[in-house]
């Protein structure tokens, strides 16, 4: 092979490859600076929904806020295909377990001890409403409520996670 031709081919093989970086970076669930897709200025695929509120999300979800919940918050991120629907909310511990039950979560909940090495959730982070990931945290009661769920939600998903002695955080994740 002539000096030539190698420098052509390798020419050629350095374009691709950061043609192939280029897309890889271009795909990724952040932008340059590690804001996460979902908290990309308008014009993107997917946008924060105005105006959503705890009950309009609580009734996608097909979820009944308790009466005791504090700190209630959610999230719409209202995408191409599917929407995102995020909710959080602190209960009374002796309140939790009747709650997740009113779930009927296909499994019992499991604990996982350890956090996990990154959010499994990064195209609707709870970080969005101003609260640590469950998925970061570690000794989480975790679980499936169901998928497909009825009507047009796909999945749910809720993460228990201790707050004191007194109370826990309950986090609901779900596709619609």
């Amino acid at each position: 092979m002539s000096v030539e031709a190698r420098n052509r081919r390798h020419g050629a093989l350095v374009g691709g490859v950061v043609l192939l970086a280029g897309l890889v970076a271009g795909c990724s669930g952040t932008t340059g600076n590690g804001t996460p897709a979902a908290d990309r200025s308008s014009g993107q695929a997917s946008h924060w929904a105005d105006g959503a509120t705890v009950e309009s999300v609580a009734e996608t979800l097909h979820v009944r806020l308790p009466a005791a919940a504090q700190e209630a918050k959610a999230a719409h991120l209202q995408g191409l295909q599917d929407d995102g629907l995020i909710m959080a909310f602190v209960l009374p511990a002796g309140e939790v377990d009747e709650f997740v039950a009113h779930l009927k979560p296909e499994r019992p909940l499991s604990l996982r001890e350890r956090p996990l090495a990154r959010s499994t959730n990064p195209s609707a982070p709870f970080s969005h409403l101003g609260l640590p990931e469950p998925d970061l945290l570690a000794m989480v009661r975790e679980g499936q409520v169901c998928a497909p769920c009825e009507d047009d939600l796909n999945w749910l998903k809720v993460a228990v996670v201790r707050v004191d002695d007194r109370t826990s955080r309950i986090y609901l994740s779900g596709v619609d």
